[in-house]
């Protein structure tokens, strides 16, 4: 897979795309991650990349110009455009799934008070949010979405049972985990987990994430009505 990601601030993905699972999926030739500064596509001294809103308002918008040129100079047959934007559909486990599928995604980072439409109605597949929340700008939503789908990726975590075990990670939160020592200030772990019995612990894991998830994201279980 190659992702694109369009900002004007690479230098902030540096940091967290050269650890951890990220850093490992790129060594292994899983990804390739290119980070395109959108001001290489200005052509001014001042490299603009944002004006006046037409009928006023607070802040600035991004020109149309310098993400169409970015854009186009990277897509290709089959690439997809994703904009990260508070109006975009919800991220969720299930979208990661579906990037995780394709050969090229670039994704443009929206800053300032938003983007020209007319960018949108040219360039973009899919808009995304990942959450109902102001950020400074698109970079942290770009971050979160490719370590999502980096991992799902084929070998990314280095675990066939982890592999498994994503695909169930959007319709339950996770079970309760515990490791060593078996007892710890006056807690223990459930005995069922001490057991042995492989089956008895798959039905506790089963009914705790239930639980958990009734408990905590109820919504995510009316989700499967």
């Amino acid at each position: 897979m190659r992702i694109d990601i369009i900002t004007l601030f690479p230098g902030m993905f540096r940091g967290p795309f050269d650890e951890s699972i990220v850093a490992r999926a790129r060594t292994q030739g899983l990804v390739q991650i290119n980070l395109v500064d959108l001001r290489d596509f200005t052509h001014d001294a001042h490299r603009t990349v944002d004006d006046k809103p037409y009928g006023g308002g607070p802040g600035m918008l991004m020109k149309p110009e310098p993400l169409c040129e970015a854009v186009e100079s990277l897509r290709k047959e089959g690439s997809k455009v994703i904009f990260t934007s508070p109006q975009g559909e919800p991220f969720t486990q299930r979208i990661a799934r579906e990037l995780a599928r394709e050969e090229h995604l670039i994704i443009v980072c929206g800053h300032y008070e938003g983007i020209d439409e007319r960018a949108l109605e040219l360039l973009a597949d899919r808009e995304v949010s990942i959450g109902d929340y102001v950020l400074t700008s698109g970079n942290l939503p770009a971050m979160v979405m490719t370590d999502a789908v980096v991992r799902l990726l084929p070998g990314a975590l280095g675990s066939s049972q982890s592999e498994i075990e994503e695909s169930f990670s959007e319709a339950l939160l996770e079970y309760p985990q515990y490791t060593r020592p078996a007892e710890f200030r006056g807690l223990k772990v459930p005995e069922v987990l001490l057991s042995g019995d492989h089956g008895a612990i798959a039905k506790w894991r089963c009914k705790k994430a239930e639980e958990r998830t009734g408990l905590r994201r109820p919504d995510l279980l009316r989700g499967q009505d």
